[in-house]
């Protein structure tokens, strides 16, 4: 009997083997054709070379045309159909499947946004790329050699040939009839006139980016690299490509803002008011949440969340022993200046330590809850002077995979009023650790898949693993003070709230006031930082909404695996199954844990 129970397992196991091997052989040629697609793809743009720290086309600014951008979608749509050609499908192995999928993902997306070309807002005052390339070439184009610096100066020159560009495509946009709201004008006039204000534009304090010009000269001379006489000429080359170049492309973009301003909306509406303003609504909503839900859905969703999180934070009102209602204590978070530091450059100074102290205190508690780590540095800055704005959010810029460059999470902090102590905590994990820097860094760190998939970006999967990331932090033994975790609540309620003021301004005809109100009445958010959160989502329709439908939806997935799993579910390979394969799409990802739970089960 042992020898016929033997005999009908070879062939199975053969079989087996012979899968294996197939997709092994599938998987590889794939990968490989994948790695090669992707430096065709890192091609386009040299300022996404520059982020990943190489320095091929050092020198150069990507192509901000819409003759570029055609170009790259044509590249895509060939790719993905010399995909289809190449490759079975069936044959590779789930991981390989996992990179086929956002491939083909990817260039539906391309495709669904074409028709809206003309409904984007090009340029405007919250990150928008006007502030961008200073910024860039501030923090992120490194000098090290006198060829670095060569290319920094023909990059001076080269932003002027992307500025006008840009401004083509906004004057094609206003043409269309899309304009953004007046506010968004004045914004980028704003900063504009800030990035070409100073030497060596005229006889004031140094701007930013000639104090950056210089200590990049001054750090070839320090080092030995070049001799003072040669500085001078680099230094003369500099003056004049800003001079020549850089400056009178921003003097062209403040010139037409200035002209178009009186046909922009001095009473700020959504989307949903332009030309075929409701189908780029729904368009962004899907490219921005990675999922089918409908603007009517978000918003009930948001309502929902909004009442559950009012409930949590009564209660916490309650437990700190504060008498009156839920309105009143917003009141007084949002004015008592115990909650607050001073409005000074030693009020920026405390706040950037203490979130570096908490940073500090969580990273030590990482290993007991994820097996991958990151190995990135990580910094802790206020925004530039150029680009600083009263109440904006702060935000993080990721380093290079081979951590040359660290990962910094950027802090507002011209307005103090703005920066409640209690929020302090809970950003600082939101855009450190475990938070954005976490994520992108192990991102960018994996091995054994194609590198794209390294340098992959969606906004649900990262906004609202960061988010997931604030709840995480309570499990791991934060906010210890009431008032920090009233600060978690806020964060979450913030992001609940943006679902409803979101559709509610591009969906359902609210207005600016209407907006800020719903904002004030459900959050003890100072009102500085609601108003430029309430404009940062009209004129980045959808994007607002992504945070918590991501959250919503890795929850859900760790739900499902506890439930499935039971004593087999463990949380550090759950993090190491969400966070291993690179940022997804939501339904991708949910494929992703759905099979790792079969694996353990199997296992």
């Amino acid at each position: 009997m042992t020898g016929l129970a033997v005999l009908p397992m070879a062939p199975a196991t053969a079989g087996t083997e012979q899968a294996a091997d197939v997709a092994t052989s599938e998987t590889d040629r794939i990968n490989q054709w994948f790695d090669e697609k992707y430096e065709e793809e890192l091609a386009f743009s040299p300022v996404e070379q520059t982020f990943i720290g190489r320095k091929t086309d050092y020198g150069l600014i990507d192509d901000f045309s819409d003759a570029g951008a055609d170009r790259q979608l044509a590249w895509l749509r060939d790719a993905v159909a010399e995909m289809q050609s190449r490759f079975d499908y069936a044959k590779l192995a789930p991981e390989a499947k996992t990179s086929y999928d956002i491939w083909s993902y990817n260039l539906k997306q391309a495709e669904a946004g074409l028709p809206f070309r003309t409904n984007r807002y090009v340029l405007h005052q919250h990150n928008g790329l006007q502030s961008f390339f200073p910024t860039f070439l501030i923090n992120t184009h490194k000098v090290e050699t006198e060829a670095d610096m060569l290319a920094f100066i023909q990059r001076l020159s080269g932003v002027a040939t992307a500025i006008d560009q840009l401004l083509e495509r906004a004057q094609t946009t206003a043409a269309a009839g899309t304009r953004p709201p007046r506010f968004a004008y004045e914004g980028v006039i704003d900063q504009s006139t800030k990035i070409i204000s100073g030497a060596p534009f005229d006889d004031g304090a140094p701007s930013a980016i000639w104090t950056a010009t210089e200590e990049k000269l001054q750090g070839l001379v320090d080092s030995g690299v070049i001799d003072e006489a040669r500085a001078d000429v680099l230094r003369g080359s500099a003056r004049s490509a800003l001079i020549d170049a850089f400056a009178p492309a921003y003097q062209r973009i403040i010139a037409w803002y200035e002209e178009d301003m009186p046909s922009s909306d001095a009473m700020p509406k959504g989307v949903s008011a332009l030309p075929n303003g409701n189908a780029f609504y729904d368009y962004r909503l899907a490219n921005q949440t990675t999922t089918k839900l409908t603007a009517d859905q978000i918003h009930e969703l948001g309502l929902s969340e909004v009442a559950r999180l009012r409930a949590d934070m009564k209660a916490l009102k309650d437990k700190v022993g504060f008498d009156g209602d839920l309105k009143a204590f917003f009141k007084y978070i949002r004015e008592d200046d115990q909650f607050y530091f001073s409005d000074d450059d030693a009020g920026a100074d405390q706040y950037i330590a203490a979130a570096k102290a908490h940073i500090n205190a969580l990273k030590a508690l990482l290993p007991d809850y994820f097996g991958i780590l990151p190995k990135a540095d990580l910094e802790v800055r206020r925004v530039e002077s150029f680009r600083e704005r009263d109440g904006a959010a702060q935000h993080y810029r990721s380093g290079t995979p081979d951590g040359s460059r660290p990962g910094i999470y950027y802090a507002h902090l011209s307005d103090m009023r703005a920066m409640p102590i209690p929020t302090l905590e809970v950003i600082a994990y939101h855009e450190g650790l475990p938070g954005h820097h976490m994520q992108i860094s192990i991102a960018q760190e994996l091995t054994g898949i194609p590198t794209f998939r390294s340098q992959a970006g969606y906004t649900a999967y990262s906004e609202g693993w960061s988010l997931y990331s604030e709840t995480l932090a309570k499990e791991m033994g934060s906010y210890a003070d009431p008032y920090s975790e009233f600060g978690r609540l806020t964060s979450e309620i913030w992001r609940a709230i943006r679902l409803v003021v979101d559709t509610g301004l591009h969906s359902e005809g609210w207005s600016e006031e209407q907006a800020v109100a719903y904002f004030l009445e459900n959050s003890s958010i100072p009102e500085a930082a609601v108003r430029s959160e309430v404009r940062r989502y009209l004129v980045n329709p959808g994007q607002a909404t992504s945070y918590k439908i991501g959250m919503i939806k890795i929850l859900e997935l760790r739900a499902r695996a506890k439930q499935q799993l039971g004593d087999k579910f463990d949380i550090r390979a759950f993090h190491d199954t969400i966070l291993g394969g690179g940022a997804l799409p939501l339904g991708i990802l949910e494929q992703r844990v759905d099979q790792w739970i079969t694996d353990v089960k199997a296992g």
